[in-house]
């Protein structure tokens, strides 16, 4: 049964993908969503980051749509993230893929401005994300690498850890 730092996190998340607000997480929340971040980053590498949003979109589906009715539910996220344990090479597939689409230029690092542009897709604000950065920032060189990034993605799907650093890969909880 998934924890509540687990049930906050997934909340925060799912919160971020309904973006219709309905209570669902539908293809055509990740099709928005998409949308949203590739207005802030402009159409360079559009069609891969939407390649890697749509993926995303059918590894949660397989992963959570217990039903098969095409709407995902918090509860049935919950049932994935119970289960995270025996998934860990998707989780760490996912947060590859992921990686790739955050690091808009290619240069195998996250810079400050590009975690703030994810951020400022997924949430559909623009509060300050230099503190959050700093967090993951694991070494203090000014970006975040491949290896962090990954290991904050599976520590925030698959930890229960509130003061580790992958916690807040999606900002504040």
């Amino acid at each position: 049964m998934a924890s509540d730092l687990q049930r906050k996190k997934a909340s925060i998340v799912f919160s971020a993908m309904d973006v219709n607000g309905d209570g669902f997480l539908e293809r055509a929340d990740f099709e928005a969503l998409t949308d949203r971040w590739v207005g802030l980053r402009g159409d360079a590498g559009s069609e891969r980051l939407r390649e890697i949003m749509m993926g995303w979109w059918e590894a949660l589906h397989a992963a959570s749509d217990e039903d098969r009715d095409q709407r995902i539910t918090m509860d049935e996220v919950l049932a994935a993230v119970d289960n995270l344990g025996t998934m860990l090479d998707l989780v760490v597939a996912t947060a590859e893929s992921m990686f790739e689409a955050v690091d808009e230029d290619g240069d195998g690092r996250v810079s400050a401005a590009e975690y703030s542009r994810m951020i400022h897709a997924w949430t559909g604000d623009d509060s300050p994300t230099d503190a959050g950065f700093a967090r993951l920032d694991l070494d203090g060189d000014g970006w975040i690498s491949k290896s962090e990034f990954v290991s904050h993605w599976v520590e925030f799907w698959a930890g229960d850890d509130e003061d580790a650093p992958g916690t807040y890969v999606f900002g504040e909880v």
